[in-house]
């Protein structure tokens, strides 16, 4: 079943034509709009006339999440803000979002896209979607909600959290498929068991899931906890919908005539042959108001050449098993250590030692920050430390979208090496 088989079973040679059109476009554009890239392209004496296949990529400059930080707020925009009819925003490594915009011709894209992903996962206009991803800027429930209208699906926009409400509405509703992260649906499994409801009782057929890691056997209990299908897709804030699984799962389909694929040696960015494992590099073909010229996505994955049995011709790519970087993903969303620092920093602490310990009670996230006392807490009134402590929490969870647990240890006891800053006991 597909959504556009025009282009997903699209011939490959006619594939690639069309990915240079759309790049040599794109290139165009940036250069003429967009400071960063015209500036890099003229230090490296780049025209993008002389980009005559799809190979000639691998001359361009990558773009970072550092480049995107120091282009805040529109500065990588190519289009006038009169044009833009959408901002939303992906977490930065500052405490200062990524903010990306969107003209009305790339929101219609980026619903196309959902609903190909949506319809490869089984979904059609019979099905009542429930959204449990948070609503929000950041954009994970948006896709899914505009794909999802664009089939003529029925829409249920729950949002995240309160997992007895989500169960009765997927209850009273009769929802047949549901779109989360892969373990808020094993915490939803767990409520079901907690509420003595079985899976027989609900209309769940289909499940659609993503925006962190997850493995086979995650999948395999999901499916057998909830009744579903499960399959994995994949999108970037910065991107939008880049690839899912069909029915067959055998790999995520990339929406290869919106996006340009790349795997690169971490250390060295050279370009990998399918079938090696590296990080993920896009290039967006057909993105209005912020395209992106080899984007560094700091996933890591692999490419797949063979044909799928579904019939698409678009490349696969492996599921995300982890990152190139120090990024977390906590409840689906993305925090990188940094930020944890800039918000203890600014909270009157200074510069104290801290730990990240990152556990799970059941199949949900629990995060703790462990900070070592300064020698002035020996003095300070207990109310004092509370205080601060509590500063700390709410700035984490302000700014960052997370609940931390805060807690006080005794100084010099935490390690002082980089790799022992972060204890993630959720891959133990």
């Amino acid at each position: 079943m597909y959504w556009q088989s025009d282009f997903e079973c699209m011939e490959r040679g006619e594939l690639e034509l069309l990915q240079l059109e759309r790049l040599q476009a794109t290139l165009n554009r940036v250069a003429r709009n967009v400071p960063l890239y015209r500036r890099r392209f003229a230090e490296l004496g780049i025209d993008p006339y002389d980009v005559q296949s799809i190979e000639d990529v691998q001359r361009l400059p990558f773009t970072t999440k550092a480049d995107l930080r120091d282009n805040y707020p529109y500065g990588l925009f190519a289009m006038p803000l009169r044009d833009v009819v959408r901002m939303q925003a992906s977490s930065g490594t500052t405490g200062k979002p990524t903010v990306v915009g969107y003209t009305s011709g790339d929101v219609r894209r980026w619903s196309e896209l959902m609903a190909r992903i949506l319809t490869a996962g089984g979904v059609t206009k019979d099905d009542a979607v429930q959204i449990a991803f948070n609503y929000g800027l950041f954009t994970g429930a948006f896709g899914f909600h505009s794909g999802a209208e664009l089939i003529g699906a029925s829409v249920i926009p729950s949002s995240g959290g309160n997992a007895r409400r989500q169960i009765s509405i997927m209850q009273d509703y009769r929802t047949t498929a549901l779109a989360c992260t892969p373990s808020y649906a094993l915490h939803l499994a767990d409520t079901l068991d907690e509420m003595n409801i079985n899976k027989t009782s609900l209309s769940l057929r289909f499940g659609l899931f993503g925006s962190e890691p997850w493995t086979e056997e995650t999948r395999l209990e999901i499916e057998e906890r909830l009744g579903v299908q499960a399959t994995d897709n994949y999108g970037l804030s910065e991107i939008t919908g880049v690839a899912g699984e069909c029915l067959e799962r055998a790999g995520l389909h990339i929406n290869e005539d919106h996006f340009l694929a790349e795997v690169v040696d971490p250390e060295t960015g050279a370009v990998l042959p399918a079938g090696q494992k590296g990080e993920l590099v896009l290039t967006t073909l057909t993105k209005e108001a912020f395209p992106l010229i080899r984007f560094r996505t700091g996933d890591l994955t692999t490419l797949i050449d063979a044909p799928c049995a579904c019939g698409r011709t678009l490349r696969r790519m492996t599921r995300i098993p982890g990152r190139s970087d120090d990024m977390l993903i906590i409840h689906g969303v993305n925090i990188f250590p940094a930020q944890i620092e800039t918000v203890i920093a600014s909270t009157g602490l200074g510069d104290p030692h801290y730990q990240i310990v990152l556990d799970r009670q059941g199949h949900m996230d629990q995060a703790s920050i462990l900070l070592e006392a300064p020698e002035s807490f020996c003095t300070d009134s207990i109310k004092q430390s509370q205080r601060i402590l509590e500063n700390v929490r709410i700035r984490l969870q302000t700014e960052l979208g997370v609940p931390f647990e805060v807690r006080l240890v005794e100084p010099r006891t935490l390690q002082r090496e980089r790799d022992g800053r972060i204890v993630d006991r959720r891959k133990m």
